[in-house]
């Protein structure tokens, strides 16, 4: 899985949200399954960098991507319904969806975490999760094979002291790849969770302002994991939450 070779159109015809998608991880990812034949439906929070994104994805002969702009932060319930509704209007279908968006902060005790900045971090790294997959379990449903990506983390797994409500809200993620795999065993649409360990993103700067960025890997490295569980090679992968980086 993290050495996978996509075959060319691996995912052609397909529609598949990436959240996230204006920097970091999202945006490789978003690239990467454009080049493999899908219509990639950007999301961000600012429309200008999302524009960026998909005028390079365009260039490189892309299939013409979709912008849906969203602040997860203060998203309404509408909001959500809406984002679904104009994904079936506009394309017609979906057929996977990779949970990427993310927030997180200095890493400081949870004594000293301030009740807003915890809020917000739930809202965005869990509960969206949960708002924008229950929005769009319908369209997923009429796909031949749908596929659902989270994205987890190794301090969801062990907590560690001073990483908070990202840590707790990574542990959610964990609970949230289980129950939902469990309730769409036999069914249609799969669910796992990558772990993309230590990579050179603006998020994981916040965390570790000192760290030298080039000794960490880059998103373009662990993209052929969110490639394989996107395309039909992982029909039988279900329920799992898998390191992208060996240990």
């Amino acid at each position: 899985m993290l050495d996978y070779q996509a075959p060319e159109n691996l995912l052609k015809d397909r529609v598949i949200l990436v959240t996230g998608a204006s920097d970091g991880i999202g945006k490789v990812i978003a690239k990467e399954y454009g080049r493999l034949g899908a219509t990639v439906i950007l999301h961000g929070r600012d429309t200008n960098k999302l524009e960026k994104v998909y005028d390079e994805m365009v260039e490189a002969g892309c299939p013409q991507p979709a912008i849906i702009p969203l602040n997860l932060v203060n998203a309404t319930m509408e909001q959500y319904a809406s984002l679904a509704e104009t994904i079936a209007k506009e394309l017609g279908r979906l057929d996977g969806i990779v949970h990427n968006a993310a927030m997180i902060s200095e890493l400081a005790p949870i004594e000293y975490t301030a009740v807003e900045t915890w809020q917000q971090m739930m809202q965005v790294n869990i509960n969206s999760v949960f708002l924008i997959t229950k929005a769009c379990l319908p369209l997923l449903r009429e796909a031949p094979n749908a596929s659902i990506i989270l994205t987890s983390s190794g301090v969801g797994r062990q907590g560690r002291a001073f990483w908070g409500p990202y840590a707790v809200s990574k542990f959610a993620i964990e609970g949230f790849n289980q129950v939902l795999a469990d309730e769409l065993d036999n069914s249609n649409i799969r669910v796992n969770a990558i772990n993309p360990g230590a990579t050179r993103t603006k998020m994981r700067a916040t965390a570790f302002p000192a760290e030298d960025k080039y000794s960490i890997v880059a998103p373009e490295q662990i993209a052929p994991l969110y490639c394989y569980l996107m395309g039909d090679d992982s029909l039988d992968v279900h329920g799992q939450s898998i390191d992208a980086q060996p240990k």
